[in-house]
């Protein structure tokens, strides 16, 4: 669970660099696209990926039917007032977090992946081309509908990130009493800073605002 999560993590601070430069250069990301468009080095990171990410979630819920068994009946004991402040609302829910993220990652998969890996792949030809990833971003991100279920989206991950960045570690034996405290305010910014990389994309999309939709003839209205 820690080696995926950390290795997640960083498939994550990739991805969202990658999405920041969608706000500057519709061409710059188009061209981050078609490099990790359907090479074949492209789709082995993704099958190693996917690997990760089974993996992590096939051990979730392992070790969530361990920790109920280990439990017995006093998992549905309600937290006392000594203990409560000291259990974090995400640590205690990370299980439907997971679910939450994992409903979001199949919703992206199916906007962004199916049709442009996998429509290259197999030779498919969209309304938008598979390359045209900006097209995708733009396209995706009018609706509202989607706009939403994505900020939902990243709240989970947020929550699930926050405490999965300093429990990682703490499972791992890199922290002690002193520096258990710090990874935990690190996470925090860190994963902060990370999911602000996808929401300003979300929001700048779906407001029509981002500096790389305007082609300097709406300058002066909604679009600049």
């Amino acid at each position: 669970m820690s080696v995926t999560g950390i290795a997640l993590i960083l498939f994550l601070t990739f991805h969202g660099c990658m999405n920041v430069v969608a706000l500057f250069s519709k061409e710059g990301y188009n061209m981050i696209c078609e490099f990790l468009g359907a090479n074949w080095y492209a789709v082995v990171a993704t099958l190693g990926l996917a690997a990760l990410a089974v993996i992590h979630i096939v051990y979730a819920f392992i070790l969530t039917a361990q920790n109920r068994t280990a439990r017995g009946e006093n998992r549905y004991e309600v937290a006392t007032t000594v203990n409560a402040g000291k259990v974090e609302w995400a640590s205690k829910n990370m299980l439907v977090l997971g679910i939450i993220v994992l409903l979001g990652l199949l919703l992206h998969l199916y906007n962004f992946w199916y049709n442009m890996m996998f429509a290259e792949l197999i030779g498919a030809m969209p309304a938008i081309s598979p390359t045209d990833g900006f097209g995708w971003i733009e396209e995706t991100f009018s609706n509202p509908v989607f706009s939403v279920l994505y900020i939902v989206w990243l709240v989970a991950i947020w929550f699930h990130l926050t405490h999965g960045f300093w429990s990682a570690l703490q499972t791992l034996g890199w922290n002690g009493k002193t520096w258990f405290c710090r990874w935990k305010v690190i996470g925090l910014i860190y994963v902060t800073l990370l999911m602000l990389c996808f929401l300003v994309v979300v929001l700048a999309f779906w407001f029509g605002c981002a500096p790389s939709l305007c082609d300097g003839s709406c300058c002066g209205s909604s679009c600049c």
